[in-house]
């Protein structure tokens, strides 16, 4: 989407009421110095238009659109004296179609790089998603969109975070950038949460630790956290403890009988028993013991332990509800 400000088709004068004949007007971009926002003459953005602009011999300034976002201005007499400068100028809509409540396109009214939650998972006009795919300029070859109205989110990502990968490769800025046509990787959220930095320009709280988040929780776009974990021993949260275990062998004997009779048959003696003449072994025990290392420990109880749930995957995810996340162009 493209729009304007209202600065296009107006007539401007000097502190004496006189036309700012041949005025230069600059546009740039919002929270930068001087890096240049490119203007266009139609609202496909498909014209680029010199910048600075020209104000014609009556101090009328030609009509000019821009990508959807914010942006700042720099308007000097001929003679190189400002006369006006503003900052986080929002562009407003509908320039190339579309429509909104009372001709204002909705998608301008948040600022360029907002993230915006939707329950859906196509194209959202005005945003791109935050998959990790690539935006860039028409001819780009982008895969996510490759479209002259990315240049303010190029730009964007461009300067707040670094660690986004350029393609082929990081050039001096992301005017020369977007000029070269590479290609920029948008910030990567598939299957992720979104947090709040650890500091966000006050002091770290120290919620999200590299110990436990896994990265560092002051760099903004830092990926931690993941859907399971495994236990080690010390993390099961059991203390070391032994279960008693006992076998009892009180000791006992044996009856035998004892042969009372012979007789003789000529060939061989028999002996035979009688049921009154009983005899009993000595009574002892068998020798049994149980202890916690076979063949050597007598303890009556189980091993040190703890480690039976080590290893096995635990979820560490809440209750969450699914949407797509997109990113303001």
């Amino acid at each position: 989407m493209a729009g304007t400000i209202p600065l296009s088709l107006t007539q401007q004068f000097d502190e004496f009421g006189k036309p700012l004949s041949g005025a230069l007007l600059y546009i740039i971009q919002a929270g930068t110095v001087s890096t240049p926002q490119q203007p266009y003459q139609d609202a496909a953005l498909s014209i680029t238009m010199p910048n600075p602009i020209q104000l014609d011999a009556a101090g009328r300034i030609p009509q000019f659109f821009l990508a959807d976002g914010y942006i700042k201005v720099r308007l000097d007499d001929k003679f190189g004296v400002t006369q006006l400068a503003r900052d986080g100028i929002l562009v407003i809509g509908p320039s190339a179609g579309g429509g909104g409540v009372g001709g204002v396109d909705p998608t301008t009214l948040i600022q360029t790089g907002a993230i915006q939650p939707y329950y859906g998972t196509g194209v959202l006009a005005g945003f791109v998603r935050l998959n990790g795919r690539t935006i860039g300029s028409a001819t780009s070859g982008a895969s996510e969109r490759a479209n002259a109205d990315c240049q303010a989110l190029f730009n964007f990502l461009w300067n707040v975070d670094p660690n986004l990968t350029v393609t082929p490769a990081r050039g001096a800025s992301s005017a020369a950038d977007w000029a070269a046509n590479k290609t920029i990787a948008t910030p990567d959220f598939r299957g992720c949460a979104i947090s709040g930095l650890d500091d966000m320009g006050n002091t770290a709280v120290g919620r999200l630790t590299a110990t436990y988040f896994g990265a560092s929780g002051t760099t903004l776009g830092a990926l931690g956290g993941q859907e399971s974990r495994l236990l080690t021993a010390a993390q099961s949260g059991l203390p070391q403890h032994q279960h008693n275990v006992f076998l009892r062998d009180p000791g006992h004997n044996h009856t035998a009988y004892q042969p009372t009779q012979n007789r003789n048959d000529g060939t061989s003696t028999l002996s035979f028993f009688a049921f009154a003449t009983l005899q009993a072994t000595s009574t002892n025990t068998t020798g049994i013991t149980i202890g916690s290392v076979a063949g050597v420990a007598n303890d009556n109880s189980t091993a040190l332990n703890v480690a039976q749930n080590a290893s096995q995957a635990h979820a560490a995810l809440g209750p969450r509800k699914l949407v797509t996340l997109y990113i303001k162009l």
